[in-house]
């Protein structure tokens, strides 16, 4: 199964380290980010787990759960967890799905046969507070993924569906973005007061709207 953007986030029921959750009632209102793991005791995704812990008050901020999952049993994550805390200095208060059955594995297709038909590749969904996939990326396993660009994509996401703007590249919050193509002018003169600069008739930069 592929998963696209927009669609509705499979919903499942399945046995974390924080005990068995369903899915879509876990998330709540919350935004999510779902991240997967070739198998437990691999090098680059002990690091990876230990940032997302670290990150931990910047889930918070943006209303953000996290998860992880790989095809290993719940008692192989919790041995896990020991040499994360050890040797990234910060325990994973998160939970980490058990998918031995490869149920989650399969719904969001994360077993590619061409790279290895027994585990799931590297993958992050992120996912809105109506259950919609927002985001997908998939990584090589030699490479980290960075969550700062996760967190960075997750601030974009949350300024588009509240000021119906966009954001250029290698923005950083608090540059300048670009009113979305879909808000006329006359309707962006309500929006934005100020004014903006238009460098094309489709391409008009303002001042980052700041939520009060």
């Amino acid at each position: 199964m592929t998963i696209q953007l927009g669609q509705i986030a499979p919903d499942f029921e399945q046995d974390t380290t924080l005990g068995r959750i369903r899915f879509h009632e876990w998330l709540g209102d919350s935004w999510g980010v779902l991240f997967s793991h070739p198998k437990d005791f691999t090098p680059v995704c002990t690091t990876e787990l230990g940032m997302v812990a670290r990150l931990g008050p910047e889930w918070v901020k943006r209303n953000v759960k996290v998860i992880g999952l790989s095809v290993d049993p719940l008692e192989s994550h919790h041995a896990w967890e020991k040499d994360i805390e050890e040797t990234q200095g910060h325990g994973v208060d998160f939970p980490m799905i058990a998918d031995p059955d490869r149920i989650v594995s399969t719904l969001y297709g994360m077993v590619h046969p061409l790279a290895d038909a027994s585990l799931t590749v590297r993958t992050v969904f992120v996912i809105d507070p109506n259950k919609k996939v927002r985001l997908s990326l998939t990584y090589p396993p030699s490479a980290g993924r960075n969550f700062d660009e996760v967190l960075r994509v997750i601030d974009s996401l949350q300024l588009t569906d509240a000021h119906k703007v966009t954001t250029p590249a290698n923005w950083q919050s608090g540059d300048d973005v670009i009113i979305a193509p879909s808000v006329d002018d006359e309707t962006a003169k309500g929006m934005f007061p100020a004014g903006w600069k238009t460098l094309k008739p489709y391409l008009r930069m303002v001042k980052q709207p700041i939520d009060r």
